[in-house]
């Protein structure tokens, strides 16, 4: 698991002002919080421990949230550390003895945990007029929209009259031999890409019929690397361990970016929000609720974060200026993605959370 540590004194005054500026290309600086009141508990200091999945994505929140929130309030520095962890989380709520602040989750996870396993959150002082709905929830607040679209590497398959075009063609093992690489995160679509390829309409794909889907993965298990987080799976597909995959696009980008050459397949896409939640009965509650409000509702963040990963941006104000590559995986962009695009149903996942990794997880063991 890797640590690294932001410290307040490495980022001078004039550093400061050149990353807000740097950060502004979406317009506006962010905006203030409710620990910026001055009173001498709001301005303390604190450490607040962060969770994401690591590499780039991670690269770019430091950059992005957390370098200009600790401008605006010097009082607060990070520590980063991945991947996140759901179980761990419940294990330190059990315990008493919280070690994360602000994790990294999906909504459902931690919509579904609410007041037991993650701490009620007030962001009453976010304006939702610019975002996209599922963006808020009780116990979470999203941050970026995240596709995992089907794409192969096209050196598996150069000839396109011969390449795989639709999502049922993943699940053919026998035209399309080679190695498939798929993601375990029910967040990646793992349970709702083998219903869409086996006929099952996208506006009737909720509820998720589990069994129906685990049935259909049974017919490419002996084919597929299933990896257990988008570091894995990214490196399989650089280093030629698998021909075809679902990747998360913010993963995609520097695949492209350091020369692999991949071809996306716009069929049918799963999309998620991806999101942060705070452990239940975190001391830190408060200040982690401050950052979290304040930096994933400034479009200047969620610009540069949109920017970098090329992902799509949970807050409609932001003008993100994208990457060549970037550009290729716009998956609401209908020029460039042309099929359809399914968005995760936090309400279906909140109910069934639980269900769906205990059945997918035997499904894995098995």
């Amino acid at each position: 698991m890797s640590r690294s540590r932001i410290a307040l004194a490495g980022v001078s005054i004039t550093a400061a002002a050149l990353l807000l500026a740097g950060c502004s290309a979406g317009g506006g600086t962010a905006s203030p919080s409710a620990s910026s009141s001055g009173s001498a508990e709001d301005t303390a200091p604190v450490s607040l421990t962060f969770v994401g999945y690591g590499g780039v994505g991670q690269d770019a929140m430091i950059k992005y949230y957390q370098q200009p929130y600790m401008a605006q309030h010097p009082n607060v520095t990070f520590v980063n550390t991945s991947p996140p962890d759901v179980a761990q989380v419940q294990a330190q709520v059990q315990a008493g003895s919280i070690q994360q602040d602000i994790v990294a989750t999906s909504p459902a996870a931690a919509q579904q945990g609410c007041g037991t396993i993650f701490e009620p959150l007030d962001l009453s002082s976010v304006d939702q007029k610019n975002l996209v709905p599922q963006t808020v929830g009780k116990c979470y607040i999203g941050n970026f929209i995240n596709a995992s679209p089907f794409a192969y590497r096209t050196d598996a398959f150069p000839d396109p009259s011969k390449a795989p075009k639709t999502l049922a063609d993943f699940f053919n093992t026998k035209k399309f031999p080679g190695k498939r690489g798929m993601l375990t995160n029910l967040q990646n679509g793992i349970l709702e890409y083998p219903l869409l390829a086996d006929g099952v309409k996208p506006d009737k794909l909720y509820p998720l019929d589990i069994d129906r889907s685990l049935k259909k993965l049974d017919s490419i298990r002996n084919d597929t690397i299933f990896a257990p987080n988008v570091g894995v799976l990214q490196q399989d597909v650089a280093s030629g361990q698998v021909d075809m995959f679902m990747l998360a696009d913010s993963r995609d980008v520097p695949l492209l970016d350091s020369g692999t050459k991949i071809t996306i397949v716009w069929d049918k896409t799963v999309a998620s929000i991806n999101a942060f939640a705070v452990p239940k009965g975190d001391p830190k509650a408060k200040a982690a609720e401050a950052f979290l409000a304040s930096a994933v509702a400034n479009p200047a963040a969620v610009t540069g974060i949109s920017e970098t990963l090329g992902v799509a941006p949970v807050n409609l104000a932001t003008k993100p200026v994208l990457s060549a590559n970037a550009k290729k995986l716009q998956v609401y962009n209908k020029t460039v993605n042309p099929g359809t695009t399914v968005l995760q149903d936090v309400a279906w996942y909140t109910k069934n959370f639980t269900l769906a990794t205990q059945k997918l997880n035997a499904w894995l063991a098995g």
